[in-house]
């Protein structure tokens, strides 16, 4: 394993008790136990997801997790997707201690967990909405630019300029999301003030990842400008790779939503124009499946060797 770098002795590796703050992203059906228990055994944070809304399954893969790994792992709850308030209670019996919430009020489920010992942060794509979340009692957030993939804020900010604008206004320890795949842009995140990182499209892609080996393909043949954003006229946009499917939806002025079609077809059929496949812009820089193990390894070294080039 290659050495720890200082700058990741920090709050975000306290907060979540791990040696490296790279989070993989909670994405529907994918971020379930077979990917984050990896995550979580090569030193970074696995995260287990319930945007996909079958609780039932999710609270099975929460559980498989004390199978398949003795390290950190913890749990996003994604308010839009989960009708069971009970939810946050099954959490806490878990023995879970860091949740991440989205897609919602970060007043609705801070002051049980909080209360309960575990640490909370929020995703959030706007000052505004860091704003409210650090006055909600978070212990962090997860700053989440436009160009990543997945549910994304009707008028996207880019990561250069949403995380150094949400740092310049709260103290609270920041994970950057939205295009970070290695050890340079994860060394940016850091000069931009994060103290720690979320991946997204780079774990769809990594060998662990459940879904089936189109999808993994058509990241890595994707060049930078291959994805679209659809639904920009509701709540929430979404980003996803360019497909038959996709580009029809690109106009479309209704809610897309009820054209997001059959995700197992996608995920684990491999018909990528079954549904909308959920991709960030940064699939234009992948270029091959790899190990979680790998990528987590590399990424240590090459932020290591960023910064000991700036330094120099």
């Amino acid at each position: 394993m290659t050495d720890i770098p200082a700058a990741f002795d920090n709050r975000v590796t306290r907060h979540l008790g791990v040696d490296i703050p790279i989070v993989q992203a909670p994405m529907g059906w994918i971020a379930r136990s077979q990917l984050a228990s990896a995550v979580s055994a090569a030193g970074a944070c696995g995260i287990i997801e319930t945007s996909s809304g079958e609780l039932d399954a999710v609270k099975d893969e929460i559980r498989k997790m004390r199978d398949l790994t003795d390290r950190r792992f913890g749990v996003n709850i994604a308010q839009a997707f989960v009708r069971d308030p009970a939810i946050a209670e099954f959490v806490i019996d878990q023995g879970v201690k860091f949740v991440t919430t989205s897609a919602g009020s970060p007043t609705k489920y801070t002051p049980v967990l909080k209360e309960a010992g575990l640490t909370v942060y929020h995703v959030v794509p706007t000052l505004h909405a860091a704003l409210k979340a650090v006055d909600a009692g978070v212990d962090g957030l997860v700053v989440e630019g436009g160009e990543g993939g997945g549910f994304k804020s009707p008028t996207p900010v880019s990561t250069m300029v949403l995380l150094p604008l949400v740092r310049s206004k709260v103290d609270v320890p920041i994970i950057a999301a939205g295009g970070i795949t290695d050890g340079a842009t994860m060394a940016a995140a850091f000069a931009l003030g994060a103290e720690g990182v979320q991946m997204g499209t780079r774990m769809v892609s990594a060998a662990e990842s459940p879904v089936h080996d189109n999808w993994k393909q058509a990241i890595i043949d994707a060049a930078e400008t291959d994805t679209v954003f659809l639904n920009q006229r509701h709540s929430p946009a979404l980003r996803a790779l360019r497909t038959d499917r996709t580009a029809g939806l690109v106009d479309a002025e209704h809610n897309v939503f009820g054209d997001f079609g059959t995700p197992q077809d996608l995920y684990f059929g491999g018909d990528m124009n079954a549904a909308i496949a959920l991709s960030g812009q940064v699939a234009g820089r992948i270029e091959s499946v790899r190990s979680v193990a790998d990528i987590i390894g590399d990424t240590v070294r090459e932020f290591a060797e960023t910064v000991e080039r700036l330094n120099g």
